[in-house]
């Protein structure tokens, strides 16, 4: 929209450009962006190694399955991957996805690699931007204590199917029940959180909330679901882009619907 006369602007009025300062843009042309874009070889080309705990995981963006393309591929493939494995390093590589230029860390996966694409140094921003405000609390021994104690209580090993996305689950229902013709229900909101005034307290709170010895809670009865609640009846699923490491191809270690 036109910011001055508020109306719309015609696709051909529109132009991609680089903001400079206030007042000034460098337009850039459609055509000159194809000329700058790389062509992907579909080839993963491995620069260096490096110690698996040198990778800030602030980098990491995605990961990825590599899989081998070949018998040359394969060949390839088996000799990174145990090379790598017995000397617990990581290839760090690049490849091209979508016309840009990606940094990739490969390391093994079983009998496979995994390929996570890395963020480069201009895309990570600093701690000291955000962290150099905080207070410097005391924090009393009988606080750490308590806290500790907690922790002990709760600890688990992770496994993540404990967690539902609470999100996409609602989301599906919507979806079945307007598929189905039935009155959508609203989902109650979450109450408001409180400002903690005394810590200490609310330490203890949770430890008692926590406690081994409190009666167990009554469990609630599930609510009725609707037939085919937990899949959506018209599923869409996306495809991650491929790429390869010397004839090795990559397809996304996560899923996303779409929705």
């Amino acid at each position: 929209m036109d910011a001055d006369t508020g109306e719309e602007v015609p696709n051909e009025d529109i132009v991609k450009g680089y903001k400079v300062d206030a007042d000034t843009y460098v337009e850039v042309e459609k055509e000159e962006l194809e000329n700058i874009a790389l062509d992907s070889t579909r080839t993963i080309e491995i620069d260096e190694f490096v110690p698996k705990d040198d990778i800030d995981q602030r980098y990491a963006i995605r990961p990825y399955y590599l899989f081998p393309d070949g018998k040359v591929g394969h060949d390839a493939y088996a000799v990174i991957r145990e090379t790598i494995r017995s000397m617990d390093m990581v290839a760090i590589g690049r490849l091209v996805l979508t016309s840009r230029e990606h940094i990739i860390a490969l390391e093994p996966l079983k009998n496979g690699l995994m390929g996570t694409l890395l963020r480069y140094p201009y895309e990570v921003r600093s701690e000291d931007d955000y962290f150099d405000d905080i207070q410097d609390v005391k924090v009393t021994k009988d606080m750490l204590d308590l806290a500790q104690h907690i922790v002990q209580q709760k600890t688990a090993d992770f496994d993540p199917s404990k967690f539902d996305d609470r999100y996409e689950s609602a989301l599906i229902e919507l979806i079945n029940q307007k598929r189905a013709g039935t009155t959508v229900k609203a989902h109650g909101k979450a109450r408001p959180g409180t400002n903690v005034v005394d810590l200490m307290t609310a330490l203890k709170q949770s430890l008692k909330g926590n406690s081994s010895e409190a009666t167990p809670a009554k469990p609630k009865r599930a609510a009725k679901r609707a037939a085919g609640q937990k899949e959506m009846l018209l599923p869409i699923s996306g495809k991650k882009p491929a790429a390869a490491t010397k004839k090795t191809s990559a397809r996304a270690a996560s899923k996303r619907k779409a929705g």
